[in-house]
C-alpha cells in the first residue's frame, strides 16, 4: 500500500482501515471475520505497524481471534446497564443531577475492549437522535445540572454540529457543567485544529465548568503529535482537563506503566480522574483482570503518587447500579466478590 499524504483529521479518518480485509492487507495478516466493527485511522495504523504485534497499540486496536472465543464466555452485551436508564433523546439518566448524551455513534478508533462494542456494532436504539426530546427531558428534570457528551465520540462531530449542541445547552440555565468524554486527542490529534480550539475557548467561558475527559491508557499512545495536541488543550483557559484510563490485562496492569502515564499527562495539566476496572464485555473478556489484583496495583499507586495525581479506582456495577469505588474496604470485601451498595450486598 502506497503511503498516503494526510493533511487534515478528515483525511486521516477517511483513509482509515474499516474492515478485516483492509487490516489483513495492511499488516500482512490472516485474521478471520469479526462480528465487531473495525476502525483504525491511517496515521495510527502506521504507528501500530512500526511498533509491531507485541506493542501496546497493537494489542488495543488490532482484532484478534480472542474476541471470537470471548463471545462464548460470560461477558455481557450491556455490562454497565445503559438500557436500564436510557430515555428518549439519546440520553441515559443514571445519576440524579447529570445525564449522558449520545450525539454520535462514530468513534475515531474501535478499541477492542470497548464496553459499548456490542451496542455500537448493532446501532442500538439508545443512540437514536431526537434533540427536541433531549431538551424537553432536561427541562422536565430541573435537578439535572450537567450534560456529559459520550457515544461514540463527540469530537467526531463537525465543528458546526458541535457548536450547535454547545450553544443549545448553554441556553438552558439549569445546565452549569458540560463534559466531553473523548479518545480523539490521542487517536486523531489533527482534530484539534484552530477552528476547534477557538470553539472550545468560546464555550469554556459560557459554562460554569467545561471539562474534557481524555481516554488514555498508556504512555506509548502519546507521540510528538499527540503531545502537541495536548499542549494546545493545556493552554486553554477555563478548560478543566481530566483523564480516564481502563485497567487492562497485558496493557497497563502494573503500577510502573500507570505511574509513568499519570506523571506524563500531568505535564499537560490533565488530572487523572478515573481508573476503570475493565467491564465484563462480551467479546473483550481477554482483557479482564480480577479485582484483588487491581486492588494491589492501586495500593502501590497510592504509595508512590501524590494524592492529587491519583485517580479514583472504580467499577461500573453490572445492571445499571452505577460507578463504585473499589478501593474502599468498607465497600468491598478483600476477595473482591461482594459490593455493599446502599446497604445491599451485590455479588460480582
Amino acid at each position: 500500500m502506497n503511503k498516503i499524504e494526510i493533511k487534515t483529521w478528515q483525511d486521516d479518518f477517511r483513509f482509515a482501515l474499516k474492515n478485516i480485509e483492509q487490516v489483513n492487507k495492511f499488516f500482512d495478516l490472516n485474521i478471520p471475520q469479526m462480528p465487531y466493527d473495525i476502525v483504525i485511522p491511517y496515521n495510527l495504523a502506521l504507528r501500530i505497524k512500526e511498533g509491531g504485534l507485541k506493542s501496546i497499540l497493537w494489542k488495543q486496536f488490532i482484532p484478534s481471534a480472542d474476541e471470537l472465543g470471548d463471545i462464548q464466555s460470560h461477558g455481557q452485551e450491556d455490562p454497565i446497564g445503559d438500557k436500564v436508564h436510557s430515555k428518549e433523546g439519546a440520553i441515559v439518566h443514571r445519576y440524579r443531577n447529570r445525564v449522558l448524551f449520545f450525539p454520535t455513534t462514530v468513534c475515531p478508533v474501535i478499541c477492542r475492549y470497548c464496553f459499548r462494542k456490542n451496542e455500537l456494532s448493532s446501532n442500538d436504539d439508545i443512540f437514536k437522535q431526537n434533540f427536541e426530546k433531549t431538551k424537553s427531558y432536561i427541562l422536565e428534570h430541573p435537578e439535572i445540572e450537567e450534560v456529559i457528551f459520550s457515544g461514540g465520540d463527540p469530537l467526531m462531530l463537525s465543528n458546526e454540529r458541535l457548536e450547535f449542541y454547545l450553544e443549545e445547552f448553554s441556553k438552558i440555565t439549569q445546565i452549569k457543567y458540560l463534559r466531553l468524554h473523548t479518545r480523539t486527542p490521542i487517536i486523531l490529534p489533527l482534530r484539534l485544529d484552530d477552528d476547534f480550539m477557538a470553539l472550545i475557548k468560546n464555550f469554556s467561558e459560557r459554562f460554569e465548568t467545561l471539562s474534557m475527559a481524555i481516554h488514555v491508557n498508556h504512555c506509548d499512545e502519546i507521540d510528538s503529535n499527540v503531545a502537541q495536541a495536548l499542549e494546545k488543550l493545556s493552554l486553554t483557559h477555563h478548560l478543566n482537563l481530566l483523564s480516564q484510563t481502563v485497567l487492562l490485562k497485558g496493557i497497563n496492569d502494573n503500577e510502573t506503566d500507570l505511574i509513568n502515564l499519570f506523571r506524563n499527562i500531568n505535564k499537560f495539566k490533565i488530572r487523572p480522574y478515573y481508573l476503570h476496572h475493565p467491564d465484563r464485555v462480551k467479546g473483550a473478556m481477554h482483557f479482564q483482570i480480577d479485582i484483588p489484583t487491581g486492588r494491589k496495583i492501586f495500593a502501590n499507586l497510592r504509595s508512590q503518587l501524590p494524592g492529587w495525581l491519583l485517580p479514583t479506582y472504580i467499577l461500573d456495577i453490572p445492571g445499571g447500579h452505577g460507578k463504585q469505588s473499589i478501593f474502599n474496604p468498607e465497600a468491598i470485601d478483600f476477595t473482591g466478590k461482594v459490593l455493599n451498595i446502599k446497604g445491599k450486598l451485590i455479588r460480582i
